[in-house]
């Protein structure tokens, strides 16, 4: 699939964002006034910044409010649902504490919830298509979740949980590639499946089928080079998870190591995200005698 920059930023940031807000809902840190209000700030920004981005990957961004009216069936709605939900009472929670230094843990947790659920229908988006074989998987939600709830606890200051959890995102990711390479084969799909005409013996593409290009070949039969991919993932790997962890559970960290552990962790995520569009195999490829 064609790694768009707008789509790579919205599911990092916002799964950031979220992640930061799931945790400030429950309460940690523990923090009131305005020192609360930075660490709201924060996980707004993230989250709003991320679904702004997300609607300039639409033809016309106006249309952006159409994506609230298919909630029944659409993972993409539950998503827009769950996301201003979460962001409404996440806001009614950070007001109360920020200026009135009430805390109500029950809208907190509510809160909550609702974020943690819209960075779990965001994967969901993916995860539903079956012509993806790479996405088609119980991993994708996990992988998300954990990344999302992995960055939330390093921006929440909560060192020894968020070393642990980029830890296990790591395994996760580098078991997630291993499996996800041999995914689009074991799904059976071949250009004899794809034409009808597997029946008949061997097929190959005697030409291409058109001359120019078009929109299924533009965002949906992307080719990374697999050394090119390969480096890549050493280094998203190293990035988000290897080196945060180390430094998180092995070395005293103070504001400055928080940051280049937060600039670090980003980084990776970015290359992992970018790696997650363009490695995704869609099997209309096959027509084209690009799988």
């Amino acid at each position: 699939m064609h790694p768009a920059p707008s789509v790579i930023l919205f599911t990092v940031l916002s799964g950031l964002g979220f992640g930061l807000l799931a945790f400030l809902g429950f309460g940690v840190p523990d923090v009131s006034g305005w020192v609360a209000f930075v660490f709201f700030f924060v996980a707004y920004a993230l989250a709003v910044g991320g679904l702004m981005a997300s609607a300039f990957h639409l033809g016309n961004p106006k249309n952006a409010i159409k994506s609230f009216s298919q909630w029944r069936s659409s993972w993409l709605s539950r998503e827009a649902w769950l996301a201003v939900l979460g962001l409404c009472v996440m806001g009614v929670y950070a007001a109360l504490l920020i200026f009135v230094g009430l805390r109500l843990p029950w809208i907190g947790a509510a809160g909550a919830l609702l974020c943690v659920g819209a960075v779990f229908s965001t994967s969901m988006i993916y995860t539903q298509l079956t012509t993806v074989p790479r996405w088609h998987h119980w991993s994708t939600p996990v992988l998300f979740l954990l990344l999302s709830l992995g960055g939330g606890a390093l921006l929440a200051g909560q060192s020894t949980l968020a070393g642990v959890l980029l830890a296990l995102v790591g395994g996760v990711q580098a078991w997630v590639w291993w499996d996800g390479d041999q995914r689009f084969k074991r799904a059976g799909s071949t250009i004899g499946t794809a034409t009808g005409l597997g029946d008949r013996g061997a097929v190959r593409l005697f030409e291409p089928p058109h001359t120019g290009t078009n929109y299924l070949l533009t965002e949906m039969v992307y080719v990374v080079g697999r050394k090119h991919a390969q480096k890549l993932r050493i280094i998203a790997l190293i990035c988000m998870s290897i080196l945060p962890a180390v430094i998180l559970l092995l070395l005293p960290v103070g504001h400055f190591m928080a940051l280049l552990v937060v600039l670090m962790h980003l980084g990776g995520v970015f290359a992992a995200r970018w790696l997650f569009f363009a490695e995704a195999e869609h099997v209309v490829g096959l027509y084209y005698d690009k799988r």
